[in-house]
C-alpha cells in the first residue's frame, strides 16, 4: 500500500494551542554525545528529524515513548522538548527483565535522569488522564495483536489501549504511529507470523477511540520491500517498508 501526503484541516494551526511551542532542535538532540553507537547506527534509516518535524513535537510538550524498547526515541525527545518539557520512557514489564537485559535497562536509566520511566504490564497500559501533548509508538502498536507464551505476553485488547491512550492525550494532543506494512487479512495471524499490520487496521482502531487522521507520510515508506517477509528477515531488516501516520485528539 503505498501512502501519500495528507492536507492539514484548514484552520486547525490556529486553532490547536500546542503550535503556540517553539520549534525543537532535533539536529542537537540527535548529535547529543549520550547517544549510544548503536543508537545512531539507526538514524539513517529511521530519519528522526524529518520524522519528529512531521510529526510536530516542539520544546516545552510533555511527550511519550510507548514500548519505548532501547530508549531511541525517548532520548531524542528528552533533548528535543528541553528543560521546560518532560518526556515519559513506557516499557512493558516483560521485557528488559532477563539477566543479560537488565544491564541494558540500567545504563538507559542512568543516562536519562530526567526521563520518567514506566514499566507496565503489557496487556495493562495505563496513564493518568490528559498527560501528553505527543505521543509515539514505533513499530510495536502491531504487537498489540500478538500473543507469546516464551515472552508472557497474553492476548492483548488493541482497542483497550487505544482508548485508554485516548484519555492519555491532551485535547489538541498528537500521537505519532509507525510500523511496517501487512497485507489485509487475519490481523492476528499475519503479526504472529510477520510483525506487520495493515495500515487500514491502525487508521480503524484509532478513529475508533475518537482520534482524527490529521496526515500520513511517504517519508519511511520502502517500494522494493517484500511485505511477505518477516521484519527480522535479514533481506528486509531495517528496510521494511513502514507508514507514518499523524493522529490528533480534537479539542
Amino acid at each position: 500500500m503505498r501512502l501519500i501526503v495528507a492536507l492539514s484541516v484548514t484552520g486547525l494551526a490556529i486553532a490547536n494551542p500546542i503550535v503556540a511551542f517553539a520549534k525543537a532542535d532535533f539536529a542537537a538532540a540527535i548529535a547529543d554525545p549520550k547517544r549510544p553507537a548503536e543508537a545512531r547506527e539507526l538514524d539513517a534509516s529511521r530519519k528522526p528529524a524529518e520524522t519528529l518535524t512531521f510529526l510536530g513535537l516542539k520544546p516545552g510538550m510533555k511527550a511519550a515513548d510507548i514500548m519505548t524498547g532501547s530508549g531511541y526515541w525517548a532520548e531524542i525527545m528528552a533533548d528535543a522538548v528541553g528543560p521546560k518539557g518532560k518526556v515519559t520512557g513506557f516499557e512493558p514489564s516483560q521485557f528488559y527483565a532477563s539477566e543479560e537485559e537488565k544491564p541494558k535497562w540500567a545504563a538507559l536509566l542512568a543516562r536519562w535522569p530526567q526521563v520518567d520511566w514506566v514499566r507496565y504490564p503489557f496487556e495493562a497500559f495505563s496513564a493518568p488522564a490528559n498527560s501528553f501533548d505527543f505521543s509515539i509508538i514505533n513499530m510495536s502498536y502491531h504487537d498489540l495483536y500478538w500473543q507469546s507464551a516464551k515472552y508472557g505476553i497474553p492476548r492483548t485488547d488493541p482497542a483497550a489501549f487505544v482508548k485508554t491512550l485516548y484519555a492519555a492525550t491532551r485535547p489538541g494532543g498528537i500521537v505519532g504511529i509507525i510500523d511496517h506494512v501487512g497485507a489485509p487479512g487475519d490481523t492476528r495471524a499475519i503479526v504472529d507470523k510477520l510483525h506487520r499490520i495493515d495500515p487500514a487496521v491502525v487508521k480503524a482502531d484509532f478513529a475508533a477511540a475518537g482520534f482524527v487522521l490529521e496526515a500520513q507520510s511517504p517519508l519511511l515508506a520502502n517500494p522494493a520491500d517484500d511485505h511477505t517477509k518477516l521484519v527480522f528477515d535479514p533481506a528486509v531488516r531495517g528496510k521494511t517498508d513502514r507508514f507514518l501516520f499523524r493522529f490528533r485528539k480534537p479539542k
